[in-house]
């Protein structure tokens, strides 16, 4: 089920002085309306995707800021040299949360498009019931393990930067280093709704109860709208599977329902697919951009 109350990173506003060039106030802009899309906007899907865009067009703004005069200036007066290690040091999580998050939805393309041959090829049951099943267990397991894992690390990148040092000073770095931590707080908050996409939770009733929860939520209109598309598959493969189980000639309806359904959700999934590659180079290329500031 999509989630409209994703955790909220605290983010200070940036009191950006005139002087300072206009990437700045750039990136301050697109700060407050991913901000705002935050309190405001429900996480959909969509939102989500739009989100990932925006997120990648303010690395860039970041990598000019980082290759600016001004930038190389101040760093040639070696004032602050543990603010940008400090800022450095944060980028290697991020990427691992960020790969890991291509790493799924590829997985999680493989078992739909491997589900969506199985149908098409209309075999017998145990073939289209070991795909599902195959399908079950990827979701079971990505759940318990691989989303908690990223999600723990998100939290625990929140937490370090809330109690790294201050930045108190008003010279070109420290404004760096600030826009630095607040574009990574947008991202972390971000990949969070992403996880939050992937973590629908998969129905675990017994006997032949499920069965009829998973008919609830495909025929219930107003259950639909509150699915997304994963949890909108996730209602159909489970009735689907019952009903193969239980050697119910209906099935075949349901399964071009879930033809359906699993279409929608491969649309999605190859968008998100290509915003996270593009926010992947967007981060390597920061990262490579840090660290030629911290290396002598």
């Amino acid at each position: 089920m999509e989630s409209s109350s994703a955790v909220h990173i605290p983010v200070r506003s940036i009191s950006l002085p005139s002087r300072l060039q206009p990437t700045f106030h750039n990136i301050e802009s697109e700060l407050r309306k991913l901000r705002s899309w935050e309190s405001t906007v429900p996480s959909g899907s969509e939102t989500i995707q739009l989100r990932l865009v925006r997120v990648a067009g303010l690395y860039n703004c970041l990598q000019e800021l980082i290759h600016s005069p001004l930038t190389q200036k101040a760093l040639h007066r070696h004032q602050y040299p543990n603010l940008v290690e400090e800022a450095f040091d944060g980028s290697v999580e991020l990427l691992d949360v960020c790969g890991n998050a291509r790493d799924l939805f590829f997985m999680m393309k493989e078992h739909v498009n491997d589900l969506q041959s199985a149908l098409r090829r209309r075999g017998g049951s145990s073939s289209i019931e070991g795909n599902i099943q195959a399908y079950i267990c990827f979701r079971k397991k990505v759940i318990k393990k691989d989303i908690t894992k990223c999600i723990k690390t998100l939290k625990r990148m929140e937490t370090n930067d809330i109690e790294s040092f201050p930045v108190m000073d008003s010279d070109h770095l420290s404004f760096l280093v600030k826009v630095i931590r607040e574009v990574r707080a947008i991202t972390r908050s971000m990949l969070r709704s992403l996880m939050l996409f992937l973590s629908v939770p998969v129905m675990k009733t017994k006997g032949s109860g499920w069965l009829l929860v998973s008919k609830l939520l495909l025929t219930s209109e107003r259950s639909q709208k509150t699915l997304n598309e994963l949890g909108a598959v996730d209602a159909a493969v489970y009735t689907i599977h019952g009903q193969i189980r239980r050697n119910n000639d209906d099935a075949k309806v349901d399964v071009q329902e879930v033809q359906k359904r699993l279409e929608r959700l491969d649309g999605r999934i190859k968008g998100f697919e290509g915003e996270l590659d593009c926010l992947f180079r967007c981060l390597i290329q920061n990262r490579v951009s840090l660290l030629n500031l911290v290396t002598p």
